[in-house]
Formats: C-alpha cells, structure tokens, sequence
C-alpha cells in the first residue's frame, strides 16, 4: 500500500495520474500547504524539504522496511521501477523518458512557477519579472511543440515524462500562453487528457480540494512564501 501525501498542485498531480494508471492501491493523505500542514512533523519526516508530494510505499519490492520518497521526479522513477510500467527497459528509450523528466524537473516547473508567482501572486507587478518568465515558459512550449511534431508522446510511448509534464500544461491560460500556437502540444495536451485514469485523477483532486486555484488570504501568501531557514528551523524546533 502507498500513502501519498498531496495537495492538488501540478506536482501531485503527476503521482496520482500515476497510480491511477497502473492500479497501485494507495491512501491519499491530503496536506493543505495553504494551512501550513506541510510543517506537521508527520509530514517533515517524509519530506524534509516541506514541499508535496511525498509517499510511503508500506509493501516495498523485496519486502523490508517501509521505503519514504520525496521530490517528485523521484517518486516517479521510484513507482516506475517497483511497477515495471511507463518507463521502458531498452536503454535508448528509457534514457529519453528520464531525460525530459528531468527537463520537466529543471525547466517547465521551475519557470511556470515562477511565472505563475509574478504574473498571478506578487503583490507588486514588475515588468521584467513578468516578461522574464512570461517569455520562458513560452520557449519552453515552442520546445515542447517541435518535440511532439513527429511523435504521439514525448518519449516515444506513454510514459512518467507526459505524466510530469501534461499537470504543467494544464493551466496554459493561466500562464500567458495561447495554445492554439502550439498545434503539436494542443494534440497532445487532448489525448493525454482524455486518458482515463488522468480523468479519475483530477476527479479525486476536485473531491480532496474543490475550490483549487489561488492563494487568497494575506496568511496563506505568509505561509506559502514567506520561508526562510529560520522556518526549517522552527519546524524542527516543533517537530521535536
């Protein structure tokens, strides 16, 4: 049995699609990040970094003790590998899985966040931030597009490479993006949307949090963005 810690983000997202996919049994464990449950001990002691999602798988391959993953391209991999699914064992194709992945990881994510923060969330509005990322995640589509212009998905077959990226496309509008300009990755976007289990995923999102979307009190934009070390240290303080 898996227990996942979510919260109804791109990034968990990815590993409930993933579930849903292959069928794993698994516990949802919701953590509302925007009531700062993601500083419970509970939770730290899975992911330190305070960030979902996170998971324990209770019935590991091989057997033993419960195995604890954070970061979510790790999970990916990690329920790839206990499954055998989504993540091909040839080294050609599983290497170009892992690497957009990773691109996912070190790229779509991290600039469509930032975009989101300062086109969506700051308090003051600065130009070149906006422009900035604005721009970014922009390239980052066109990279997308040429990527699916000759290809159903972005490793070839389905795998945790469009599992971590279609969460990140979803929300195109909110990021500033026409996707009528991307024909290849609107084609994609479609098929991957009418998956069943992606469905089931976003249906099981609705009933953990239905009023996803936005940061809208002064106490969630303190909890969600005012971290510094000294919050890892309270947190620890807390924990003990």
């Amino acid at each position: 049995m898996i227990d996942l810690y979510y919260w109804t983000t791109p990034n968990g997202h990815k590993i409930t699609i993933f579930l849903e996919e292959t069928g794993l049994p698994y516990n949802l464990m919701p953590v509302n990040i925007g009531k700062g449950e993601q500083f419970k001990a509970e939770f730290l002691a899975v992911s330190p970094n305070n960030r979902i999602p996170a998971l324990i798988d209770r019935a590991p391959a091989g057997g033993g003790k419960p195995i604890a993953v954070f970061e979510s391209g790790a999970m990916l991999l990690y329920l790839a590998e206990k499954t055998g699914q989504f993540l091909s064992r040839d080294p050609r194709a599983r290497i170009d899985a892992i690497q957009w992945l990773f691109w996912q990881m070190g790229n779509l994510g991290p600039m469509a966040g930032q975009n989101n923060h300062f086109s969506n969330y700051a308090v003051e509005k600065i130009p070149y931030a906006m422009d900035r990322y604005r721009n970014e995640v922009n390239r980052l589509y066109g990279v997308l597009n040429k990527r699916l212009a000759d290809r159903a998905f972005v490793a070839g077959d389905y795998s945790i490479a469009d599992m971590a990226i279609y969460p990140w496309i979803v929300p195109h509008e909110r990021q500033g993006q026409n996707i009528a300009d991307f024909p290849h990755l609107k084609r994609w976007l479609e098929t991957v949307r009418a998956r069943p289990a992606v469905e089931r995923a976003y249906e099981k999102a609705k009933a953990v949090n239905p009023n996803m979307g936005g940061i809208r009190t002064a106490e969630e934009r303190a909890i969600l963005f005012g971290q510094t070390a000294a919050s890892v240290d309270r947190a620890a303080a807390q924990a003990r």
